[in-house]
């Protein structure tokens, strides 16, 4: 990974304001300049390790972002950063949702007085094969309903739904190919770039997403559907696609769960 000269007098001017701060353990840098698509104008984003006192200090006085622009050199530069301590990694590692997970893609340390960090940053970042499938059937019937949604949309000439249907659509079936490729859900600012960089998916898909997206109709909505459907048996009959989407979607405040739709 190359990183930009400026960029990295702004990471090594950001550790030395701190590394020998007895209050900080530890500075993880993330953000586009860790994944490596950092343009020149990009801020850098860390999340930086408080001892268990200075984070409860804090997080009384709702003082956890640290946000910069004396040490950076750069037109418009800026540091922007998350203090964060040792139970939050930890619960990262152990019920991280994908965002959470995705965002640390790339991090690296930049100084560290903790123990395996290193391994513990990978373990986070790593997919999660619990519940792989059946967040396989999720975006499938997800996708499935949007489709759907767009014909009946588009019946009534609905301008909102159409909107609606046609980036929820777009949304359940990237993540689909997402999970399929087994790369977490990086949240909606980078979820086209990582879709681009998934080796196995349909012919065209992006090409179908952005048009259904420029021009949300029935017609756009069925060709990325169907590109999807008959690219792999994703082992979802339509019917049971119907069943989900009332069980777990419709009914779901009956077990006092959030619907996916709305996460």
């Amino acid at each position: 990974m190359k990183i930009r000269k400026h960029h990295q007098r702004a990471i090594s001017n950001l550790a030395k304001e701190y590394e020998n701060d007895p209050r900080f353990l530890a500075l993880i840098i993330g953000g586009s300049v860790a994944k490596g698509c950092a343009r020149a104008d990009s801020d850098v984003d860390f999340m930086i390790v408080a001892t268990p006192e200075e984070y409860n200090q804090r997080s009384q006085k709702g003082d956890l972002f640290i946000n910069r622009t004396d040490l950076c050199d750069y037109p418009g530069g800026f540091v922007d950063g998350k203090v964060i301590n040792m139970g939050y990694l930890e619960a990262v590692a152990q019920k991280g949702n994908e965002p959470s997970r995705a965002a640390f893609d790339g991090a690296f340390l930049a100084f560290s007085q903790v123990d395996h960090l290193e391994d513990l940053i990978i373990e986070i970042h790593s997919y999660p094969d619990e519940g792989y499938e059946d967040r396989i059937k999720s975006f499938y019937a997800m996708a499935f309903i949007q489709n759907w949604l767009m014909g009946e949309a588009n019946r009534h000439n609905n301008r909102y739904t159409k909107t609606r249907a046609a980036s929820q659509l777009a949304l359940f079936a990237g993540r689909l190919i997402l999970a399929h490729n087994k790369v977490l859900f990086p949240y909606h600012k980078w979820f086209l770039h990582y879709l681009k960089k998934c080796d196995h998916k349909p012919d065209g898909f992006l090409k179908q997403m952005d048009t259904l997206l420029k021009e949300p109709n029935a017609d756009n909505a069925q060709a990325l559907f169907q590109n999807l459907r008959v690219f792999k048996d994703w082992g979802v009959t339509d019917y049971e696609a119907f069943m989900w989407f009332m069980e777990q979607v419709e009914w779901s405040w009956m077990d006092d769960q959030t619907p996916l739709e709305d996460f």
